[in-house]
């Protein structure tokens, strides 16, 4: 195998990985934070894609959309969180469970009410249409290059934001203690609700900067739900550090697979899972 095969495989696995990242802290911080288990984190995944083809085509600009659909997708995050999750707190996670898998079904109607259900796609912005030479015979797509420097940099944000900052250490107090963090005179309630529109915005926005690679169509949060899961346990529920690393494992594993072993490359990332749970059952950082 030659070396720039070898390099445009590792690269797309990478990219692949750190997109998998947003769906998946998205789906920690939730789970790992507030305790509830969202079913239908796939189908914020699947709005965002939605969104994005909307209003780009509503105002014919690939950044300009972004900067309107996150701000939609936090917003429907906010009234989910303030109308649905909040009760379930304290309930059973089979409660939270069939409540989200319901709330698949409603996001699905409604999306087949408004937009249809045909395949649509997004087209990529001018500016980044063009690819980079890593051969005098090979090149590399430009836009895919952004995603992972996007996605880096937001992995990044994350970090600073939890581990550095007075906000990440009410969040971080907030899991571990909720009583106490309410004596403190902090409204936990208002903590849950940003942290909730925190995670379906994050996870819309991987939905949108991933539909002008992978077009956009009904059901498209489905698969990419069971591999966020399959992240977030290698990585550690509510670790984003494990889920940082987990992602980028499940990444290279699965672009890798289907290079040197596509007649299995669908489970190659399910024995990933069996393996890094065979020596650390609560995942790589519980």
């Amino acid at each position: 195998m030659e070396l720039s095969t070898i390099l445009i495989q590792t690269l797309n696995g990478l990219q692949y990985g750190l997109l998998l990242f947003l769906i998946a802290s998205g789906l920690t911080l939730i789970f790992g934070i507030m305790h509830i288990i969202n079913l239908a984190h796939g189908a914020l995944y699947m709005v965002g894609a939605y969104l994005m083809y909307w209003l780009s085509g509503l105002v014919d600009n690939f950044f300009l959309a972004i900067l309107l659909a996150v701000p939609l997708a936090a917003l429907l995050g906010v009234l989910i969180e303030r109308f649905l999750i909040q009760a379930l707190y304290r309930r059973e996670h089979l409660d939270q469970v069939l409540m989200t898998f319901g709330l698949i079904m409603v996001i699905d109607s409604l999306r087949s009410i408004v937009w249809g259900n045909d395949v649509h796609s997004v087209a990529i912005p001018a500016v980044l249409s063009g690819s980079i030479q890593l051969t005098e015979t090979l090149d590399y797509p430009l836009y895919r290059l952004f995603i992972s420097a996007v996605c880096a940099a937001i992995a990044l944000a994350m970090y600073l934001v939890l581990q550095r900052s007075r906000l990440g250490m009410i969040i971080r107090g907030g899991s571990s203690n909720r009583e106490m963090v309410q004596c403190l005179g902090i409204d936990i309630r208002l903590i849950y609700t940003l942290v909730f529109a925190a995670g379906a915005a994050l996870t819309a926005f991987a939905g949108m900067i991933a539909a002008p690679v992978s077009s956009v169509y009904p059901g498209m949060g489905n698969q990419i739900l069971i591999i966020a899961f399959v992240v977030v346990v290698i990585g550690g529920l509510g670790s984003i550090r494990g889920a940082f690393l987990g992602a980028l494992l499940v990444g290279l594993t699965a672009t890798w697979g289907a290079v040197l072993v596509p007649q299995y490359a669908g489970m190659a990332v399910y024995v990933l899972m069996a393996v890094v749970l065979l020596f650390k059952p609560r995942g790589l950082f519980a």
